[in-house]
């Protein structure tokens, strides 16, 4: 499928947000990185704000939907709690640029996309915390302090794209397997 000029833009500003920090990159940074006028970027696009919500905004969808999918799930919690971690490095694998600027920089997002994004991680925090107590409920997890276990999960998945790059790329199917299984035998 052919990429529109947009989408086009928001990858390559994803990248130099990932290398130099949504700060440091101009609307002529980019439009360099394309070869391209910067006054030709505004044909296609708002500016800099609208490049970081729609990277933003869009892997942030993608975390919220997933793993409302997977919270709904008639499943055992640990079941449940394995699948959010595999779909987490899914995401992260596919999209190392975009989770970089959602590390990263959302908090360069403006009003109602700020909202909305806060709206979103803490939805996607609260179904990972949710399946943790019930999986302590239920003795699936050993019982254990759940923000400790939400909090030693999410610094693993939230870096993972910073990991895999400097030690060089694994196989998504290997690293998800492999990482579950760490992540989950220190809770189990």
């Amino acid at each position: 499928m052919k990429q529109t000029r947009k989408e086009e833009i928001v990858i390559v500003a994803a990248k130099l947000f990932k290398e130099r920090g949504y700060s440091a990159v101009s609307m002529r940074d980019i439009a360099q990185q394309m070869d391209i006028k910067a006054a030709s970027l505004y044909n296609h696009i708002k500016g800099k704000q609208e490049i970081l919500s729609t990277l933003i905004l869009h892997v942030a969808r993608a975390f919220t939907n997933s793993t409302q999918q997977i919270t709904s799930e008639n499943s055992s919690p640990l079941t449940r709690l394995k699948k959010l971690i595999a779909v987490h490095i899914d995401i992260t694998f596919h999209n190392p640029d975009a989770i970089a600027a959602l590390n990263n920089d959302w908090m360069h997002l403006d009003g109602q996309d700020l909202l909305d994004f806060i709206a979103m991680r803490d939805q996607y925090e609260e179904n990972f915390r949710s399946i943790i107590k019930q999986g302590i409920q239920k003795q699936q997890i050993r019982a254990k302090e759940p923000e400790v276990i939400l909090f030693s999960i999410l610094s693993t998945l939230r870096t993972l794209y910073l990991w895999n790059e400097k030690r060089g790329k694994l196989e998504v199917d290997v690293l998800k397997q492999e990482l579950v299984a760490v992540l989950i035998s220190g809770i189990v």
